[in-house]
């Protein structure tokens, strides 16, 4: 089988309208929106931010580059494709909302439509599919180790009509939103007689529901990342319709992989996005910035820094595209190790290009008059979520040593 990477025909029109509508007109506002962020309350947007983000999606729209990852518009993208247009979302902040291909909504509208029954596409799909409410999911909790999705303990006790949810879950990406209405919620259905990956659920709750509290929202850095946010949230006897369970009892794992998979790769190849915007900055800055008689460019390994990270952007790049041509061949199981090599790869080499960067900046490199430093946190965030390296690279290893095992 032939394995094409390369952008297709029927991709670069719409390629080039994305890059241009991002360089054009969203990254040149990505600095006023977030500079809004402390103004009032920092759970609720400013007439400004609404302004700028409700004008950019009604452009997107008008442009036809809206639900890109769905194109109900037009041709649907296989995975390699969607990737070059993820990687440039990843090179502004407001991009992946204004197209609506932000994470965690695409996830949960793939979940809805695929799984959700009419009543649910109708509360929630749609809006969402309109870029009118947001949504959140709920898997991680903070007393078990959650890398290991099997210690997952929120209890969910049918009771009647209605499941019963108690616990918490922590790291809720987008909770603090106020336009989230919907959480998508990995609860626990049955006891340790049951198979090990047969015990979860997921689950649809109204973000409303009686007895959700949010506790606090969680901090990165010391930043709380509002109004977007990663709230730590409890359940005190929820109660939620049983139609609200998503496809049985006990198919949550099943849910939970065809929902975190493609999801991977999208956050790889934003990655790669902000790495090559990382390098443009570095570029720039070593031209333009003279120390002791030179350019930057010239002094110390800064030739060594710039090439290398070419060489690494190509490098990550390359074996991103390659796992989603593995997603597209339709084989999940044997897509599974790739994707986890670049879920250890592309966070990595980002991180570092960012990181250098910072350091051609001086002190201004960790100020809010670059990007850099705003970067800098997500990618480093970005090798914990969605599974830290060192499960990934289990995997990754798991995967190699079974070609060497005698057979059984």
């Amino acid at each position: 089988m032939t394995m094409s990477l390369g952008p297709s025909d029927r991709l670069l029109p719409l390629l080039d309208r994305v890059r241009t509508m991002i360089r054009d007109e969203i990254a040149p506002q990505d600095a006023d929106f977030l500079s809004e962020v402390p103004k009032g309350n920092r759970w609720r947007f400013t007439p400004l931010q609404t302004r700028i983000l409700e004008g950019l999606k009604e452009r997107a729209r008008e442009q036809g580059l809206w639900n890109l990852w769905s194109r109900d518009d037009g041709p649907e993208l296989n995975t390699v494709e969607y990737a070059y247009l993820a990687e440039e979302m990843g090179k502004s902040h407001l991009a992946a909302e204004v197209f609506n291909c932000n994470a965690p909504d695409t996830g949960n509208m793939e979940v809805l439509g695929r799984h959700g029954t009419p009543q649910m596409k109708d509360r929630w799909l749609t809006p969402l599919l309109n870029g009118k409410i947001r949504s959140a999911y709920l898997m991680t909790e903070p007393d078990v180790a959650s890398s290991d999705a099997t210690n997952i303990a929120m209890s969910c006790v049918a009771d009647g009509d209605d499941f019963v949810l108690n616990g918490e879950k922590w790291w809720a990406t987008g909770a603090g939103d106020p336009r989230c209405a919907v959480y998508i919620v990995m609860v626990r259905t049955d006891g340790d007689d049951a198979p090990k990956h047969a015990r979860h659920s997921m689950i649809v709750v109204d973000s409303a529901t009686p007895g959700i509290e949010k506790l606090r929202a969680m901090t990165v850095f010391g930043h709380d990342d509002a109004p977007h946010g990663h709230f730590h949230i409890q359940f005190a006897n929820v109660r939620v319709p049983r139609e609200n369970l998503l496809l049985g009892v006990g198919r949550g794992f099943e849910i939970a992989q065809a929902r975190l998979g493609p999801g991977r790769i999208h956050h790889c190849m934003r990655a790669i996005g902000q790495a090559e915007k990382a390098l443009e900055l570095m570029c720039q800055r070593s031209l333009s910035r003279t120390a002791f008689g030179k350019p930057l460019a010239h002094l110390g390994a800064n030739f060594d820094h710039i090439a290398d990270a070419r060489m690494e952007i190509e490098q990550a790049r390359l074996l991103c595209l390659k796992t989603a041509w593995m997603m597209d061949r339709g084989d999940a199981r044997a897509a599974a190790p790739w994707i986890s090599q670049i879920k250890v790869v592309a966070p990595q080499i980002a991180l570092k290009i960012t990181d250098q960067a910072i350091q051609m900046f001086g002190a201004e490199g960790i100020s809010q008059d670059t990007p850099l430093a705003r970067q800098w946190c997500n990618l480093r965030t970005l090798r914990l979520a969605d599974g830290p390296d060192a499960v990934h690279r289990r995997q990754v290893a798991r995967a190699e040593l079974r070609k060497y095992a005698p057979p059984e």
